[in-house]
């Protein structure tokens, strides 16, 4: 499988210069090149992309203004001749960021962190590698640049933030970027159990519930409405209890 790229450039010699490169690649082919942000929008829309190689100062809105707007960007090489908005770019978790004139050796540079990047992430997406009832049952996720290993039986729960995720384990929390149905279909079913739109619970570490929350050490959360029906069955079934 080829790595499909889009190059966003407005200047014409900019894009034959990232067009050279790219071709001298064999596992790489452009997809379309585009002058602007709202062509670019229309690639993204049209074919699928794996890596944008994206100028910042273009006409309507900037590259990093157009990053901000994308819910799911694919990967992104900042190619430009301004160093000021580096720490944007980074703080977008951008794979590198590339100053014009461009040479091919750093160019290759970037694609390498490219490989390495999309390597830690397939190895993030990993399912748990063993089954719950194991204590050495793990997952991995991905924090800034580090790939991160959490033992299940750690996790006490699970907290959804926009884009971002916050996994609390009984000694530290952990940020990774990542969708709250993501991390519900990377757990398993027979050990987590999710009680709110923004909540997943690890079922051995409830102390108490009620039919509206969920009491952990030293946290209370509450059930969501549309949740506390299922909550409460898979909580029943484990204990045969009632609540009121």
């Amino acid at each position: 499988m080829k790595t499909k790229c889009l190059v966003i450039d407005d200047e014409p010699l900019a894009r034959d210069l990232m067009r050279s490169h790219i071709e001298k690649l064999e596992n790489f082919e452009i997809v379309e090149e585009c002058s602007d942000a709202m062509k670019a929008l229309n690639a993204l829309q049209k074919y699928s992309v794996d890596l944008m190689f994206m100028d910042i100062q273009m006409p309507q809105i900037t590259g990093i203004e157009f990053l901000k707007t994308l819910k799911h960007p694919p990967k992104v090489i900042i190619t430009t001749a301004y160093r000021e908005y580096a720490l944007d770019g980074f703080e977008l978790d951008v794979v590198d960021y590339l100053l014009k004139p461009i040479t091919f050796e750093r160019f290759l540079k970037s694609v390498n962190k490219y490989y390495q990047v999309s390597q830690e992430d397939l190895i993030a997406e990993q399912p748990v590698n063993a089954n719950v009832q194991n204590e050495e049952a793990f997952i991995y996720v991905k924090e800034n640049k580090k790939v991160i290993k959490i033992h299940l039986n750690e996790i006490m729960y699970v907290e959804g933030l926009s884009e971002y995720v916050q996994i609390y384990t009984d000694s530290k929390k952990i940020i990774t970027k990542t969708s709250m149905t993501n991390m519900e279909e990377k757990l398993p079913d027979s050990g987590f159990i999710r009680i709110h739109k923004s909540y997943i619970v690890s079922v051995q570490k409830i102390e108490a519930f009620t039919s509206s929350s969920i009491e952990l050490p030293g946290k209370e959360l509450p059930i969501g409405r549309s949740y506390k029906n299922s909550v409460l069955e898979v909580l029943h079934s484990q204990g045969n209890v009632q609540v009121g």
